[in-house]
């Protein structure tokens, strides 16, 4: 697998391309994950078993948004000594990684069985659904280890340089997940339990597969007990860059939390509009997440091997491509809204109440491609209390409180209330930018391959 990890050499632009598409597909798959759980739900089962999936699939976002910034610094360390040809140190940093994320996956699994009551209050969860939201919480819950084990396989591999691997693995998971909801809910009658159940079962197999398939092919870790272990200065490193990113994930989540719950007082009309919109928001922004996360990958592999200036070249190819890719979705919100909400629904009250606030928050697609972009730079730099400090501030002292001024002064607002979100992240882009300049001059400064 030696030859897959060169993101070090070759042309900038291709090997970029060639390493983020599949991460670009790979968040597609799992975005339409999602949307089939509550697809063979809602053409199964009761209006309270979808209520129930919808809200608990909130709940599950979190845990996985939690896990995904953890093993982001996996996948910056591994990046980091594959670039610095350091094979024992790569090896020391994947067994760490592995070691800790399975005692992480014991903690949560408890924390989340015992506080998924209060969980589900906090999010308003309606009562008729509130007995099925926890049943798919907690079966979820029991399964958090192979979403730990899963995404910090695929997390090593990508660091290593092999973005194809966990396309294909991601893939598997999804086809099972398909075929498990519909023998689990349509034959087996097993309701929300059964989407759940499908869930963890995929991932798990998922899991197996990737493991039996890396010791197959040598993989430069090999999955055995004794290589199992925990070197602490590893460790302090992974939680110095992992721990930042999973803040940071937690608070972007909440803050739009905080959104859907102020929206839902303005009646279902509204709720029902914007809850279209979050749908397009994963799809519009998945090209500026795949680039940050490949990005993350590049400029850590390739600062291991002292070669700055290809980074340089691949984070102003990477913005580009990313705004260039969520433009589509910009356009077509700016020129024919109606047309994108009319997919999920033909409620002529709901699209008109959709309409101000599509072209309003569509400009988020422009203003988070610019910014996750530039983050994902910075996250391969290590550089991830600066990314933390940046998005908790943007999340809780800018898009929070203004979402709460709007409300109180101009309430029936959609418009304005849509305009918050890239507003914020306007702000956020314009100071992460001069950041991200000041570093490229202090590093391109002492180094020049």
């Amino acid at each position: 697998m030696k030859d897959e990890n060169l993101l070090t050499e070759g042309g900038v632009l291709g090997v970029l391309l060639r390493f983020s598409v599949p991460f670009l597909i790979a968040n597609i798959i799992q975005a339409l994950y999602g949307a089939v759980d509550l697809m063979v739900i809602g053409r199964y089962c009761s209006s309270e078993s979808v209520a129930a999936v919808s809200t608990g699939t909130q709940v599950t976002q979190i845990i996985t948004s939690m896990i995904s910034g953890l093993t982001l610094g996996g996948t910056i360390l591994v990046g980091k000594y594959t670039g610095m040809r350091e094979e024992e140190q790569t090896r020391k940093t994947i067994g760490t990684t592995l070691t800790l994320f399975a005692g992480v996956a014991v903690i949560l699994t408890g924390l989340f069985l015992w506080f998924t009551d209060p969980i589900l209050t906090a999010l308003k969860t309606p009562s008729e659904a509130f007995e099925l939201a926890g049943e798919y919480v907690r079966v979820c819950a029991c399964g958090i280890f192979f979403i730990c084990g899963y995404n910090a396989v695929s997390a090593i591999l990508r660091g290593y340089g092999d973005s194809k691997r966990p396309m294909l693995f991601v893939a598997l998971s999804c086809v099972l997940n398909i075929i498990g909801d519909v023998l689990l809910v349509k034959y087996a009658d097993m309701g929300v339990r059964g989407v759940a159940l499908a869930t963890i079962l995929s991932q798990g197999v998922s899991m197996c597969c990737a493991i039996v398939y890396l010791n197959h092919k040598r993989f430069i870790f090999r999955f055995t007990p004794a290589n199992f272990r925990i070197d602490w200065h590893k460790a302090g490193e992974l939680a110095r860059v992992g721990i930042p990113i999973s803040l940071q994930e937690c608070m972007v989540r909440l803050s739009f939390l905080y959104l859907t719950s102020v929206v839902n007082r303005l009646g279902v009309n509204a709720a029902a509009a914007v809850g279209v919109a979050s749908k397009y928001d994963v799809f519009a922004m998945l090209p500026a997440t795949s680039m940050a996360s490949a990005l993350a990958a590049f400029t850590a592999q390739n600062y291991g091997a002292g070669r700055p200036k290809r980074v340089k070249t691949a984070v102003f190819a990477g913005l580009i491509f990313a705004v260039l890719a969520s433009g589509c979705f910009f356009l077509w919100a700016q020129l024919s809204p109606q047309t994108m909400i009319g997919i999920f629904t033909d409620d002529g009250a709901v699209i008109r109440e959709g309409i101000p606030f599509f072209r309003s928050c569509s400009f988020d697609y422009l203003a988070v491609s610019v910014v996750f972009s530039l983050n994902g730079y910075l996250n391969g730099r290590s550089k991830t209390v600066f990314t933390m400090i940046s998005c908790c501030f943007g999340a809780l002292c800018l898009r929070m409180p203004l979402i709460w001024l709007a409300y109180t002064w101009c309430p029936d607002n959609l418009l304005l209330i849509g305009a918050i979100a890239p507003a914020v992240s306007g702000i956020m882009a314009v100071y992460t930018f001069g950041f991200v300049i000041r570093q490229f001059r202090r590093d391109l400064g002492g180094r020049t391959q």
